[in-house]
Order: C-alpha cells, then sequence, then structure tokens
C-alpha cells in the first residue's frame, strides 16, 4: 500500500443551530490546519495549499461558508458572529485541538472573530491572517 493510498481524504456536511449545512473537506491526519476562504469563493480556492501542506504530513480542512459553494445558499446569518459560530460547529465535530487557522479577505475576519470567541481550551495554536477585513 502506497502512502498516498493510506492517507484520510474526505468530506461531509455538518449542520449549524439555525439549520443550516456546512461542506468541508478534511485530509490527512497531522496537526490541522483550517483554511477560510474569501468572499466570494469557496474551499476549492485552497486545494493547492490543502494538497501541499498534506504533503508535509498536515490534517488539512477547508470549509465553504453559508452562502457559498456547497453549503446551504442561504439569505441569514452573514455576519461574522454566525460565520464564527459555524466554524466553532465544525471545529467542534471534528474535534480538532491545536488546529492552525488561515483566512484571506473574508475567511481573516472569520478567523480574527472565531479566536476572540471561541479560540480558548487548546483548540487554536495559530492564526495566520492573509488580505484580512476588519470582523465588522
Amino acid at each position: 500500500m502506497t502512502e498516498a493510498s493510506q492517507t484520510k481524504i474526505g468530506s461531509g456536511t455538518i449542520t449549524t443551530k439555525d439549520g443550516t449545512q456546512i461542506f468541508y473537506k478534511d485530509w490527512g491526519t497531522g496537526q490541522p490546519i483550517v483554511f477560510h476562504h474569501g468572499w466570494p469563493l469557496s474551499s476549492d480556492d485552497w486545494d493547492a495549499q490543502m494538497l501541499f501542506f498534506l504533503s508535509k504530513g498536515y490534517r488539512v480542512i477547508a470549509h465553504d461558508r453559508r452562502g457559498h459553494g456547497r453549503s446551504s445558499q442561504t439569505d441569514t446569518g452573514n455576519e461574522m458572529d454566525t460565520y464564527a459560530a459555524d466554524v466553532a460547529a465544525l471545529v467542534a465535530h471534528l474535534d480538532l485541538k491545536d488546529a492552525i487557522h488561515v483566512g484571506h479577505s473574508t475567511g481573516g475576519g472569520e478567523v480574527a472573530r472565531y479566536v476572540a470567541q471561541y479560540g480558548s481550551g487548546g483548540r487554536v495554536a495559530k492564526a495566520v491572517l492573509i488580505g484580512a477585513v476588519p470582523p465588522i
């Protein structure tokens, strides 16, 4: 069996408290890196980075924010507090600990709000903000 065939590659959805379906990809088994996309992108925009860090032994996760990609196309909850709550639900569902969160644009604001509201208890190791918008 090759190393590539032993790598955990998966995807799924979670349902948030308000019934929104959040799609995510979850690849690998090492320290988790969670990628947060910008507006109006999707988790697919992180595939090159996910493959790179997967090859370095990390577990890589990316989700489609509500209203984007394969997540529910809802017109409710499109603000930073709800985005952060959605991330907290995903992190709890996947039982992530010591995660590195990487956010671009709106995803950076999402990371900042998530870390501020939910970042205690060993869930967050680092935050990387790339061209982040303020978490208004």
